[in-house]
């Protein structure tokens, strides 16, 4: 019963910690770096969870990637709390939290050692690499991801004390949803490989060479149902990435391969002197000194032979080794997605690993953090051993928690995160940008275009700075300069919906409409049901002043979708009632206008209510609406 209560203290205090440093972000707004990709600009996010949008969220790219459960996560979100900032950040905490919690739990019952295991969940928790998944929205998959990860591992603990079908199921089912929510999990099969050898001792670790090498088959036999869950998300994600920026052409193999090797040290020095941490740093490409590359390659093969050396009297060292390099194989960079060097979020499961190996060597070294006793006394100098461990791991903890505090506090809105960023690493484009971003949210147009400028100016292939000068441009009536930086952006990304959007709108504005259709169908085939893209598209094929690109069947089927996807707004019911007309369908035209006025009027929008009534008069009278402008 002692321990029973003294591990729902542990569990409190893990709670409690965790909300102490981040319980903030409740206060903090979304940031304009991938929260608009996520959440903000998606009408699919915003519309909230319905059988549509579950099925969408399947079937559909998000944010270049394939992570269905996420992103159910921030429609369930929508839903729920509409786009309230705070509430989106609670939900992050929270998952973060339960990650915590379960790590835990889980470290407990395969090691018996309870103090060891809250130790490494407390790391875990506040540690200031953890800030940039706990407190920027768009990192949701990271911390629902961590929850499954560790419901995993709780159900093959439970599963190798009894094998049932039911047991196994579970597990696999728990794996499936973690991979849904990121596919950073894709290397988990490995993880309970690692995780048989130590604690749970399930390789036998003989003598007897053949003994050794049948159970360690038969310990990967049983794992292959996950490993080809693995095999799948990755598919998946290969598939999902086709068109990401920063994808492996743009950078030589030999770059990859030398920024990998100083990441993974950078990311063993960042856990003992987490400083000046920022959200994106820029790839190094092929300006790392040589003798930096020399001295993290010496570095990491040194641990490597320590822990293989060490592996039979300390096992923990090789599996929280290899656990580490392990888990971030897939975004070490050798197959690029991105253009940054590194990035605080990878640690989120990976440094587990370090901290476990770390941990039990320590508790191994001064024999205070072993597995529990029967003993009911402890020598004194041991007594005072384990004040000494306890009161510098009160210390260890503090300190990191006024660091991820302070850290925290850098991502309470945009203007605040990059001018951080800024002074830290002023050549970074990307901060540059997300600058540039919040002045032109302010109508500072010409104070943001300059910030874009500078952006390009350090990487002429920032596509969020083309497509932003581009905006900036457009809002100049520098519309042809706005065109050639739209395209611009499309050049190199060609999945940029917002870009082929806003490039069609001033095709449109130019009377270009065969240019402009051709662009709103590039982000038709890309995402088939955008509803900016889908509406537009339908107004031009049922107004356009040219015959030959009137198209009344595709438009009435495309304004329908409009619809179905971004829900009736005056807008799409003008677009629809037009449509209607075109085909002959007046006295639903009419309808349809009067409804659209309605909504309008409701909505105080008098110009569009007004539009909408010249609308119904036209449609009465039996005439169609041809016209050049697009519907908003």
């Amino acid at each position: 019963m002692r321990l029973k209560t003294l591990k729902l203290a542990i569990c409190g205090l893990l709670i409690a910690l965790t909300w102490a440093v981040f319980g903030q972000t409740i206060g903090h707004q979304f940031i304009n770096y991938d929260d608009p990709l996520y959440v903000l600009d998606n009408a699919h996010v915003r519309a909230g969870l319905s059988l549509q949008s579950v099925i969408w969220a399947f079937t559909h790219v998000h944010s270049q990637n394939w992570h269905p459960l996420t992103t159910m996560s921030h429609m369930l979100d929508c839903q729920l709390f509409g786009l309230k900032a705070g509430a989106h950040h609670f939900v992050n905490v929270f998952w973060h939290t339960a990650a915590a919690v379960l790590l835990f739990l889980v470290l407990e019952q395969m090691t018996n050692s309870l103090w060891a295991s809250a130790f490494v969940a407390a790391v875990f928790t506040i540690h200031p690499l953890r800030v940039e998944s706990v407190a920027w929205i768009a990192e949701r998959k990271d911390v629902l991801s961590g929850f499954f990860f560790m419901l995993t591992l709780l159900a093959y603990f439970r599963w190798t004390k009894k094998q049932t079908l039911g047991r196994y199921a579970t597990m696999s089912i728990l794996f499936a949803l973690g991979l849904m929510s990121k596919p950073m999990l894709v290397t988990l099969p490995i993880v309970l490989l690692l995780l048989d050898y130590w604690p749970l001792n399930r390789s036998q670790r003989s003598e007897d060479r053949s003994q050794k090498k049948s159970k360690w088959s038969g310990l990967m036999i049983e794992k292959i149902p996950l490993f080809a869950l693995s095999a799948g998300s990755v598919f998946a994600t290969l598939w999902a990435q086709n068109f990401a920026l920063g994808s492996t052409e743009f950078l030589p193999l030999k770059w990859r391969i030398t920024n990998a090797i100083f990441s993974y040290f950078e990311y063993v020095r960042q856990m003992f002197w987490p400083a000046d941490l920022i959200p994106f740093y820029v790839h190094p490409e092929n300006r790392l000194e040589l003798w930096r590359l020399i001295s993290a390659a010496i570095v990491l093969i040194g641990i490597t032979a320590i822990a293989f050396v060490r592996r039979r009297k300390n096992p923990y060292l090789i599996v929280g080794w290899f656990w580490y390099l392990i888990m971030l194989i897939p975004v070490i960079g050798i197959v690029q997605v991105g253009l940054q060097g590194h990035a605080d979020r990878y640690t989120y499961l990976p440094q587990i690993g370090l901290v476990i190996a770390l941990v039990w060597l320590i508790c191994d070294l001064t024999k205070s953090c072993l597995p529990r006793r029967r003993s009911p006394r402890r020598p004194k100098a041991g007594r005072l051993q384990a004040t000494l461990l306890s009161g510098a791991a009160a210390i260890i903890v503090a300190t990191l928690s006024i660091l991820s505090w302070r850290q925290t506090t850098h991502w309470r809105d945009t203007e605040t995160l990059w001018k951080h960023t800024l002074a830290i690493t002023p050549d970074s484009d990307v901060a540059q940008v997300g600058l540039a971003g919040i002045l032109f949210v302010r109508g500072e147009i010409d104070e943001a275009a300059d910030h874009y400028q500078r952006a390009l100016r350090l990487r002429d292939g920032n596509v969020a700075a083309h497509y932003g000068l581009g905006k900036a441009l457009a809002a100049k009536q520098k519309t042809d300069e706005a065109i050639f930086h739209f395209q611009k952006t499309l050049s190199i990304q060609p999945d940029y919906v917002a870009a082929s959007n806003d490039l069609g709108v001033l095709f449109a504005s130019k009377g270009e409409i065969a240019n402009a259709i051709a662009a709103w169908r590039q982000t038709l085939s890309f995402d088939a049901d955008d509803p900016n893209a889908t509406n537009d598209l339908a107004w031009v094929l049922a107004t356009a002043a040219d015959a030959d690109l009137r198209d009344g069947r595709e438009a009435l089927a495309l304004a329908q979708r409009a619809i179905r996807s971004g829900g009736e707004t005056p807008f799409t019911l003008r677009t629809l009632a037009a449509a209607q007309a075109e085909n002959n369908q007046f006295a639903n035209a009419v309808a349809t206008a009067e409804r659209g006025e309605n909504l309008a009027k409701q909505q105080g929008n008098v110009a569009m209510a007004e539009s909408l009534r010249q609308c119904a008069d036209l449609f009465r009278r039996g005439e169609p609406m041809h016209a050049t402008q697009v519907s908003h």
